[in-house]
Order: structure tokens, then C-alpha cells, then sequence
């Protein structure tokens, strides 16, 4: 995670103070599940006065790794702001779950980034009370990455964590506890895509056009990313591209593929078109259940990286 990542986390947090609800992460929207039950805040160790979101944490007296962990991150101002926030907040047994030492290594100065990125990654701008919450497939955290939202045996979940008690009011936001630490992706969009096995051609291609360290920085990017087979089809024309003669091509046809910005699977589709770094525009449309970028299909949408993004498509994309 690096410092520009936290910094749009950090705007985002303090320039929340006309919005008074979260939003629903675009198109996200589900029926309510009535099978779902929610024990609701406060209980007896809460403040029966409305506190902001670090003083109550502190009162309630079970949140204790959370508000030292907060403090470390340097987040203590930020949530003792205006707000609205919807913050949810990991219990003091929920960071003993962690492997042994990591919260001591994320509690050390030199860590500061990383742990401001998770904490970021528990935190909704603007105020979500249960019914909100559950009333959405996921949520824009103020990291800028989505959690998502889910129901497993009655349960709510938030990514792997249970929603274990709701709507605790305070006088800048709501929390909502939860029994696990959830972890936002920390690997950039080239090491998702070496990680899942299945893009070899394209990290080749982007390191051949000395795409590697852009596409590793801080982005965040839109990555449009084209399978092994995909690059297949192209036959004979993927050795002439990877030449170094013809890198300004290869360029070229790879930031085709990228976007400036995080934009979503469900956004892509609302805007109907996106300007890439390469400078001309790609088509999005969607029937049905399918989705394409241009003539390729998108296989599997909204792949998170700590920087972006990823796409997975089926073809190589040209510009024009």
C-alpha cells in the first residue's frame, strides 16, 4: 500500500460533511434477507450519551487494540471529525485472531501506511445504519476498495468477518462490530495477475514496453486484462509486438487496456464508455449477464489490486 492510495482514502474521510447517508456502492442494491437477525447497540458498557466514534470505542471498554491501533495510524483527528462515518469495528478478540506478531508489526512507526490501509479499509463515509447496510451486495470503504456484503448460515458478513452488533450511534457516525479483522488485497495489479497464473503473456508484454514500475505505482488504475489465450489467438503477432523494435506499438496496444481510476465492473456499465491512458475510448455494453469491453467479453469483473482493478477479458483489445 503506498502513501498516495491513503492519502485519496484520507479526502475522502474529511470531505464527507454534507453526506449525511453512505451510498450503496452503484447498482449493488439487494432485497433484504429476513432470515437475517442483528443484535443492535448499545449495550450496557456503552455511553448512554452520544460520544464521537473514538471516545465511544474507548468507553465501551472492548475495542481497546482498535483505538491503540487507531492512534498508531495517526486517524484519531479523522474520526473525531464531522463526519459522517460508518465504521466497522473489529473487537479486542477479533485482533487476537491475527497470526502471531502481526499486530505488533503493524503497530511499529515504519508500518504507519499499512496500517492506516486497513483501518481505512473498516470505515464507509457517510452513516449506515443495518438496514443500509444489508440492504447492499458492497460497499466503497474509504481506502477505496469494496467490502462485500453477504448472508452465511443467518449471519451478515462483511468479507469473512460476522456482524455480531449494529447501529452503536455516535454524534459523528454509526458502528457496527465485528468478530474478524478484515484485510484489504495489498498486492499491486502485476502481482494479482502473476499470482492468478494465467496472464504470463501480458506481464511479459508489459515489461517489454516498460509498463511494469507504471502499472506497480501508486494508480490507482482500471486494467482491461487480456488472458494467455487471448493473447493466443493473436498468433504470430504477439512475437513481432514483443520485439523491441516495435515496442512503441506494443505500448501503445497495452494502455488500450488501462483506465485512470478504480472504476467498477457496475460502473463501467453505467458510463457506457472509458478513456484510456492510450488516448482513445473503448465501448462498454452488457446483455444479459455478459459484458463487453469493445468486441471482448469480460470473464471476471471487478478482480481487486492494492492500486486498481482488473478486468479479465477474453481478447486483445486495438486501438483504433
Amino acid at each position: 500500500m503506498n502513501a498516495g492510495t491513503l492519502t485519496i482514502g484520507l479526502v475522502a474521510l474529511t470531505g464527507l460533511a454534507t453526506h449525511a447517508h453512505a451510498q450503496c456502492s452503484s447498482n449493488s442494491a439487494k432485497g433484504s434477507d429476513a432470515n437475517i437477525t442483528l443484535a443492535s447497540g448499545p449495550g450496557s458498557n456503552w455511553s448512554e450519551h452520544k460520544a464521537d466514534i473514538v471516545d465511544t470505542a474507548v468507553a465501551a471498554g472492548s475495542f481497546n487494540t482498535l483505538v491503540a491501533a487507531v492512534k498508531a495510524a495517526g486517524l484519531v483527528e479523522t474520526l473525531k471529525g464531522e463526519g459522517p462515518f460508518t465504521v466497522f469495528a473489529p473487537t479486542d478478540e477479533a485482533f487476537a485472531k491475527l497470526p502471531e506478531g502481526t499486530l505488533e508489526m503493524l503497530l511499529k512507526p515504519e508500518n504507519k501506511d499499512k496500517l492506516q490501509a486497513i483501518l481505512l479499509y473498516h470505515v464507509v463515509p457517510g452513516k449506515a445504519l443495518a438496514e443500509d447496510v444489508l440492504h447492499c451486495e458492497t460497499w466503497d470503504t474509504a481506502l477505496g476498495q469494496r467490502v462485500d456484503i453477504s448472508t452465511m448460515h443467518g449471519d451478515a458478513m462483511i468479507d469473512n468477518a460476522k456482524i455480531v452488533s449494529t447501529d452503536i450511534e455516535t454524534s459523528n457516525g454509526v458502528i457496527h462490530v465485528i468478530d474478524t479483522v478484515i484485510l484489504p488485497e495489498t498486492k499491486t495489479i502485476p502481482e494479482v495477475a502473476d499470482a492468478a497464473g494465467s496472464f504470463s503473456t501480458l506481464l511479459t508484454a508489459v515489461k517489454t514496453a516498460g509498463l511494469a514500475e507504471t502499472l506497480m505505482g501508486e494508480g490507482p488504475f482500471t486494467v482491461f486484462a487480456p488472458t494467455d489465450e487471448a493473447f493466443a489467438a493473436l498468433g504470430s503477432t504477439v512475437t513481432d509486438l514483443l520485439k523491441q523494435e516495435n515496442r512503441e506499438k506494443l505500448t501503445s496496444i497495452l494502455t488500450y487496456h488501462v483506465v485512470s481510476g478504480r472504476v467498477y465492473a457496475d460502473q463501467a456499465i453505467k458510463a457506457k464508455k472509458a478513456e484510456t491512458l492510450q488516448g482513445d475510448t473503448v465501448r462498454i455494453k452488457s446483455a444479459g449477464e455478459t459484458v463487453k469491453i469493445n468486441d471482448a467479453t469480460v470473464l471476471m469483473a471487478d478482480v481487486e489490486a492494492a492500486n486498481g482493478v482488473v478486468h479479465v477479458i477474453d481478447t486483445v483489445l486495438m486501438p483504433h
